[in-house]
């Protein structure tokens, strides 16, 4: 009897612009992708996430990029961006704790509104040029998606919701994450925004992703001031 393949993993961050196109392009092309495929957070670890990813025996991919590469980055965005047709402001990072949006995505997850709580963090980052960092703008997001506000912005200090993001990025360790979005079924693995295609030919050959819109004009911004780090 043949084995149903387990549903593709899908590793995606609120700090990358290519994580945020591509899950706009997936779903797009799959209405159900939230239900269809398995969301694994993926974030720059804190300290404490880090010596308990140690514990485990794993370590963080992800290597810091040049600064050369970082603004690179900024103005390929927002080519990205008027290519598809979207407005984004970029929003400026000044020491992030991307814990707060991450494990907030997973206590909204527990509480069955992972969906709205993704385009509500989403749309204050990229539309709006918000700090998700800011527990108030977090708060903000949670309580449009639904959410208690407090139990969101507290998943930082809940030790349960901790080591399930411990284990999200241990999963990605094994599954050699080195780069934001990532897009793995069984043995086929899909790095990028420009992969997109490829994976849904694989997995899904009769959804294709939208073609490209009109062009709009990105709303101009000034440069990110955080680190040249973050989840490309």
């Amino acid at each position: 009897m043949r084995r149903t393949p387990a549903p593709p993993k899908l590793y995606f961050s609120f700090r990358s612009p290519y994580s945020w196109l591509t899950v706009r392009r997936l779903r797009q092309a799959v209405p159900d992708a939230f239900e269809a495929l398995q969301w694994l957070p993926y974030w720059d670890p804190d300290e404490r996430t880090s010596a308990a990813l140690q514990a485990r025996g794993a370590e963080f991919h992800y290597v810091q990029m040049s600064r050369a590469k970082h603004l690179y980055l900024l103005m390929d965005t927002k080519r990205l961006a008027e290519r598809e047709g979207v407005s984004m402001a970029w929003p400026i990072d000044v020491d992030p704790h991307w814990e707060l949006p991450h494990l907030g995505w997973l206590a909204a997850r527990r509480a069955g509104r992972a969906e709205q709580f993704y385009d509500e963090v989403t749309a204050a980052r990229w539309e709006r040029g918000e700090n998700i960092c800011d527990p108030a703008v977090l708060a903000t997001c949670a309580d449009r998606a639904g959410l208690d506000p407090k139990t969101v912005v507290g998943a930082v200090d809940d030790e349960a919701l901790r080591d399930e993001g411990t284990g999200c990025l241990e999963r990605a360790y094994l599954d050699d994450v080195f780069g934001i979005p990532y897009l793995k079924w069984g043995v086929q693995r899909f790095w990028g925004l420009d992969r997109l295609d490829a994976f849904l030919r694989v997995w899904r050959p009769d959804a294709t992703a939208p073609t490209e819109a009109v062009p709009v004009a990105a709303v101009p911004g000034p440069y990110d001031t955080d680190t040249t780090g973050g989840c490309g």
